[in-house]
């Protein structure tokens, strides 16, 4: 199953806590792990709903991996039984030949007693999970697929920067990413309050830190940037009403809107994401939250596509390289207005 649908409390039964327990092990250029990177083998599976796995469908995007690292999509919506490949002809992964993600988990170990969560990578050969440890796939495909990335791709988690974008991403995590559930799945007021405040406490520093910049970390676009992208592009459409977090919307917060939709504009960014998946995968599995399972028809998505001047601030979106390719036509997804 998933974290987003079975979250797991602490002992006073209140606070929403994340079962960060994966499987960790690494695909590696040196294989010490026993799993080499080599163009063809594994395959990403990932959801469009869920804002984990879109940050590996983003970064496969601006590095250019498509050609070497295949991707399966799976449906919005999911049971107990863990994610299934729905969207397929006859319901199954036209690579791995598996109806279900969890085949491929209990193919690793037949007693997995962990979430069954995307992104997760697989050995095709095997059909096995490698890993799916969400945090540290985006940054092997950075670092370790190196020999693989397509010419002009961007480093996005420059060595010289690293400190600092992993110091954002923590608090980003923290406080942003994993804060709307800790509203949303929250057991008692009190819980639900701090969970809330920190949140929006945060969302004004780092409104105040892009107000004068573009990017979080220097002048280009880098991890800490993808990390923070996936839960705003899903803020109005699902946490600000379906999590409790409103205070405000996005489209309220001026230096916030303005720069998730210069990412979203941005090619590699807006190309993986489906409104329609996000909104059916929150409304309709989280029955103890909407226990009618009525997907909204709003908020219009096209104001995604508006102007929004951030070019202003100068920064360059991939530094001394290019935009991506045209999104893959079998991966292509509808876009707003």
């Amino acid at each position: 199953m998933s974290t987003d649908q079975d979250p797991s409390y602490d002992s006073h039964g209140a606070e929403y806590v994340r079962d960060q327990r994966y499987l960790t092990t690494r695909i590696t250029a040196d294989g010490r792990d026993g799993y080499p990177v080599e163009p063809g083998r594994y395959r990403l599976v990932v959801s469009r709903a869920c804002p984990w796995a879109n940050r590996s469908a983003i970064v496969r995007r601006l590095l250019g991996l498509e050609p070497v690292l295949s991707m399966g999509i799976c449906g919005p919506t999911h049971d107990a039984r863990s994610w299934a490949f729905d969207l397929d002809p006859y319901g199954r992964d036209p690579v791995l030949g598996i109806e279900r993600l969890q085949e491929a988990f209990l193919a690793r170990d037949p007693d997995y007693p962990l979430g069954i969560t995307v992104p997760a990578i697989v050995d095709i050969p095997t059909c096995q999970v490698v890993t799916n440890d969400f945090a540290q796939i985006t940054l092997d495909l950075s670092t370790g697929w190196r020999d693989h990335h397509r010419p002009g791709a961007p480093d996005l988690y420059p060595e010289r920067r690293r400190e600092e974008i992993d110091g954002l991403s923590a608090d980003i995590f923290a406080d942003v990413n994993n804060a709307v559930y800790q509203a949303g799945f929250a057991g008692d007021q009190e819980a639900y309050e701090r969970a809330y405040r920190r949140l929006f406490t945060r969302l004004d520093t780092l409104s105040e830190h892009l107000s004068t910049r573009r990017y979080l970390v220097g002048d280009t676009i880098t991890e800490a940037d993808i990390r923070l992208f996936t839960t705003l592009v899903r803020f109005d459409a699902v946490y600000h009403g379906h999590f409790k977090c409103n205070r405000d919307k996005l489209t309220e917060m001026p230096v916030l809107w303005a720069y998730a939709r210069d990412l979203y504009q941005t090619p590699g960014f807006g190309d993986t994401i489906d409104f329609t998946q996000i909104k059916e995968h929150y409304y309709v599995v989280h029955r103890d939250l909407n226990p009618t399972g009525i997907v909204p028809l709003g908020p219009d998505a096209s104001g995604w596509t508006t102007q929004h001047h951030r070019e202003q601030l100068g920064g360059r979106p991939f530094g001394d390289g290019t935009p991506p390719s045209p999104v893959p036509r079998a991966e292509a997804v509808a876009q707003p207005g």
